[in-house]
């Protein structure tokens, strides 16, 4: 882990957690977990560009979110910029990646391999972010046994041996609703923790599971109430 450094002199950044190791002694807001993201992203497309050094003005607006936002939450990191030079966009990105947990293997399984399952297992962003995608299942006769891309479409019946065997952290429920809490409930049995699902249904899980959930429809119903009220 990079050094701790000063500041910028126009940055003012709060004191942080840890300025000597840069663990954190509580859980980041949901918030902060998303604008850190956006920062990862942006500090992603300066290396890309070839800017070894970037200002928290330009990665706030890179980001697009308010300077001041971008400061408070990397003091909450533990992150500190140079003064008068700002901050170093790789040694950020590092300590960005690795306070997520992005510089650990994470291994996906899609279960459901429609259009949806099969489209996620073929981006090939996830990879250069740190997931790969080890499994697509699915409980269609039709489709069990086929091809795509590198993954051979596995029956659903067999998803704890096959979670076993590709050491999934990792799962991604994009089924039809009325299957998605069987198949998250078995997905838990098999102590998998971390799910994401694309079902339309509100599902249940056990304290220490983590859930997100994608709902694609509602985020288009807040698109449409928005801009109805455009001016």
């Amino acid at each position: 882990m990079p050094t701790p450094q000063h500041p910028p002199a126009d940055d003012g950044v709060e004191p942080p957690a840890h300025p000597t190791t840069g663990s954190l002694e509580r859980i980041l807001p949901e918030a902060t977990l998303a604008r850190l993201t956006q920062y990862l992203r942006a500090l992603n497309t300066l290396q890309t560009q070839g800017q070894t050094r970037t200002s928290s003005g330009l990665l706030a607006t890179e980001s697009g979110v308010n300077p001041s936002i971008l400061r408070k939450d990397l003091s909450l990191l533990g992150s500190y910029g140079t003064r008068g030079v700002g901050y170093v966009v790789t040694e950020l990105a590092e300590h960005i990646s690795k306070a997520m947990g992005l510089n650990q293997q994470w291994r996906v399984a899609i279960i459901g391999a429609g259009n949806l399952g099969r489209a996620l297992s073929g981006y090939g962003g996830f990879r250069s972010r740190g997931f790969e995608i080890v499994a697509l299942l699915d409980a269609a006769p039709d489709v069990i046994g086929s091809t795509v891309g590198e993954l051979t479409v596995a029956d659903t019946k067999d998803l704890a041996s096959v979670l076993e065997a590709t050491a999934a952290n990792i799962a991604v429920l994009s089924v039809p609703g009325a299957a998605a809490q069987g198949l998250c409930d078995k997905v838990v049995e098999c102590g998998v923790r971390s799910i994401l699902s694309f079902a339309p249904v509100v599902l249940q899980v056990p304290d220490g599971v983590n859930l997100r959930k994608v709902d694609l429809a509602t985020e288009l119903q807040i698109l449409a109430y928005h801009a109805q009220n455009i001016v």
